[in-house]
């Protein structure tokens, strides 16, 4: 069984960066790709960045392309996201997700086709 734990948000103003940081508890842990989503009050959860395990091609919607940056450390099992320039609209959870079932088809746009997802990290932009 898989854990991931994200660490890293808070408090900051517009403008300012923000590294998230995403650890998998199994020491087994493999995956296909990796990916961050975020959830506003009242809302649904959103792509945010998603990120190819083996190769490291990144992907990214409009609303974060060249602010965010994601990352992973295959040898330390973990998944970063950079944050810069961040705007009060960036203020909501942020959760790291992990497909580690095999696929025939990606959809790492899609909330539902992850199997893991860590429990969340606030990050709030204050304006």
């Amino acid at each position: 069984q898989v854990r991931l734990v994200e660490s890293g948000g808070g408090m900051v103003q517009t403008g300012d960066s923000l590294t998230l940081s995403c650890a998998a508890s199994e020491r087994t842990f493999n995956s296909y790709a990796m990916g961050w989503f975020r959830q506003f009050p009242g809302k649904d959860h959103e792509f945010v960045a998603a990120i190819s395990w083996l190769s490291g091609s990144p992907d990214y919607p409009d609303s974060v392309k060249g602010r965010f940056i994601i990352s992973r450390d295959k040898a330390q099992k973990t998944l970063y996201l950079q944050m810069n320039s961040l705007k009060p609209e960036d203020t909501a959870v942020y959760f790291c997700t992990a497909r580690t079932q095999p696929y025939h088809t990606s959809g790492y746009y899609s909330k539902t086709w992850y199997d893991y997802w860590g429990q969340g990290t606030q990050v709030t932009v204050s304006s």
